[in-house]
C-alpha cells in the first residue's frame, strides 16, 4: 500500500490552527490543554509564535482518542492527517502502520 505524502508546512499549520480553534471553542477542552501545557489563557497568542507550539497542539489532540475523534467529527479531518501534520511540524518521521 502506498504511503500518503507528507503534508506541506502550510497545510500542517492550517490543520494545527483548526485544532487550536477546536480546543478553544470548549472551556473544558481548553482548560485541559492549558493545564497540560502550563500556559495561561492570556499567553496563547505569544506562545503560538514559539517554535513547536503548533506541533504541541497536535500532539495534545492526538494524545486523547475521544478528543481526536471529536475533532474529526467537527472538522472532517482524518486522524492520520493529524499525525502527518504533527510529523511535518515537529520534524518527526511519520510512518503508517500497515497490517
Amino acid at each position: 500500500m502506498k504511503q500518503a505524502p507528507p503534508l506541506t508546512e502550510e497545510a500542517a499549520e492550517e490543520l494545527a490552527i483548526q485544532a487550536l480553534t477546536f480546543l478553544a471553542a470548549d472551556p473544558v477542552r481548553l482548560g485541559s490543554f492549558l493545564a497540560a501545557t502550563g500556559i495561561g489563557p492570556s499567553q496563547i497568542r505569544a506562545a503560538s509564535g514559539e517554535p513547536g507550539f503548533l506541533a504541541g497542539v497536535l500532539d495534545f489532540l492526538a494524545s486523547d482518542d475521544r478528543l481526536i475523534v471529536d475533532f474529526g467529527a467537527a472538522t472532517g479531518a482524518d486522524p492520520a492527517d493529524v499525525a502527518r501534520a504533527y510529523a511535518t511540524l515537529s520534524g518527526a518521521r511519520w510512518e503508517r502502520e500497515v497490517p
